[in-house]
């Protein structure tokens, strides 16, 4: 019995020595969209905008579509000092589309192609620099932020979207998720 006893021990000091020593896994918390979209390759999403420069991004309930974001840029002050504020791409690819859509309230829009299935979307342009079928680097510029509509009246802002597979999703900035409903500040590493 002492015996079977002795080789019990030495077995489970054995195991607990083994377990001590070696190393552990530890995962970082993730959410489902965010390991599904690194799973299907997302590009690393940078924002739309010159390095440094420090915009309020908006995901409220009822925005059209869901997941989208609406970036708004403020002066020291606190005034919106958005229009006419150069917009770059946000990850590097071939512009799908560049056009007036006068049908969803887009206005001035440009889509690019980031491979994968996965795309940007950029509305309310004041203008756009890139045409279809363009090739675009990260950090581009591609167009400047405005108001443009044919169905509603709109104060100045870039409306953005992350596209996968032809749906809107939850966008992921920067390494920043922006889940819905949610109102933030980011600053802009894109052309730093």
């Amino acid at each position: 019995m002492k015996r079977r006893s002795r080789r019990l021990l030495a077995a489970i000091g054995m195991v607990a020595a083994v377990l001590v020593s070696a190393p552990t896994a530890v995962a970082s918390p993730q959410d489902a969209s965010s390991s599904e979209a690194l799973a299907a390759g997302r590009p690393a999403f940078k924002m739309p905008f010159d390095c440094g420069q420090s915009w309020r991004g908006s995901n409220w309930q009822g925005h059209s579509p869901a997941h989208s974001i609406d970036w708004n840029h403020y002066d020291a002050g606190g005034t919106p000092d958005d229009l006419g504020r150069r917009v770059f791409a946000s990850a590097g690819g071939t512009v799908l589309s560049s056009y007036y859509d006068t049908s969803t309230g887009y206005g001035n829009t440009i889509v690019i192609g980031h491979g994968d299935g996965w795309r940007t979307r950029y509305a309310h342009l004041q203008e756009r620099d890139v045409a279809a079928g363009a090739s675009v680097s990260v950090g581009q510029l591609i167009g400047k932020v405005g108001a443009t509509s044919a169905i509603y009246d709109l104060s100045p802002h870039l409306h953005y979207e992350q596209i996968h597979d032809g749906a809107v999703v939850v966008s992921v900035v920067q390494g920043v998720t922006w889940s819905d409903y949610t109102t933030r500040y980011q600053t802009s590493n894109n052309r730093c």
